[in-house]
């Protein structure tokens, strides 16, 4: 097992993916994302890991940090956490009735530098959304600070259905991606 682990977020989906892990950890968040780097989700996802993986190694060179970061991509329009509530709406206008990519970029950084990351896609469908279940969801706060203004796991799950991928992906932090990204680097110790 690595120790010290740092979860670099504040996000109770990526804390409660990390607690079905079974490991033991801190949290310290992240307070940047970081540029946007390249047209490529996977990089992007990627980049915004690596950004705040480093901000929190910064402040805890002595251990190893975890940080994820969640896209959503429809027509190769990105989708990220909406800024209010009519960029909420628009995005999930945007969504109803289609189908989007949604991308997480995990990254784990050991304290010697090295990396160990993964940048995952899963496909996900949205039903059409009726308005008035639209603006009652647009009503509530759960569309806030989440990439495409919803979360699969929350009220919008009535809309949207898994096609491929992993869940965890979709939610923002795979437990199974997890487990692998530690064994790679405590192999590597």
């Amino acid at each position: 097992m690595i120790a010290p682990l740092v979860l670099a977020s504040s996000s109770p989906r990526r804390r409660a993916a990390l607690e079905e892990v079974g490991v033991p950890f801190e949290v310290l968040p992240a307070e940047h994302d970081g540029p946007a780097l390249g047209e490529d989700p996977a990089t992007r996802v990627l980049s915004h890991a690596r950004f705040k993986a480093r901000e929190v190694a910064a402040q805890r060179p002595d251990a190893f940090v975890l940080a994820g970061d969640t896209l959503v991509v429809r027509d190769a329009a990105f989708l990220p956490k909406p800024l209010n509530r009519a960029d909420a709406e628009r995005m999930l206008h945007s969504l109803s009735g289609r189908a989007h990519e949604v991308w997480t970029g995990t990254l784990l950084l050991a304290p010697d530098g090295r990396e160990y990351a993964r940048g995952e896609r899963a496909r996900v469908r949205f039903d059409a959304l009726p308005e008035i279940e639209l603006q009652a969801y647009l009503d509530g706060s759960e569309w806030k600070d989440k990439a495409g203004a919803y979360g699969i796991q929350g009220w919008a799950g009535r809309w949207a259905r898994l096609e491929s991928g992993r869940m965890g992906t979709v939610i923002g932090f795979d437990p199974e991606l997890i487990r692998l990204l530690l064994a790679e680097a405590a192999a590597a110790r």
